[in-house]
């Protein structure tokens, strides 16, 4: 994508367009990494639709990355999450797509997404994806 996004920085945040334009946010609002080690985000309300039946799934994400040189600004990962509300995707590929956006936007280390799915039918999942760099 040639277009710049970014979120206003103060008044309420818009509502995302599509996960593409959210990844292209988290890219665009990305800051310079200080000296730490770990960062880890906690969604507890994240929201997603099933494929099959157009349900929302609701459930909560865990991202930790190692920065390298850039980390991502903590609206921006907000208003990223908040774009799977309408988007259709199962469990396990959000995980996988998530840590793959995390690569693309910032470059870290390594990145570890878990995503816990709330029981539906009885049945709860988890799910994982790690990643690391590699030049």
């Amino acid at each position: 994508m040639s277009e710049n996004y970014y979120l206003p920085r103060s008044g309420p945040m818009p509502r995302p367009n599509s996960v593409e334009e959210a990844r292209e946010v988290l890219k665009q609002e990305a800051f310079d990494a200080p000296n730490v080690q770990n960062i880890t985000f906690r969604a507890l309300e994240f929201t997603a639709v099933c494929p099959k039946t157009g349900q929302p799934d609701f459930g909560t994400v865990e991202i930790s990355y190692t920065p390298r040189h850039k980390c991502i600004e903590s609206k921006s990962m907000k208003f990223y999450l908040w774009s799977f509300r309408d988007h259709g995707a199962f469990c396990e590929s959000l995980a996988a797509q998530i840590a793959d956006d995390i690569m693309w936007a910032i470059e870290p280390a390594s990145v570890k997404v878990t995503v816990h799915q709330t029981p539906r039918g009885g049945i709860e999942l988890t799910t994982e994806a790690h990643r690391e760099f590699t030049e």
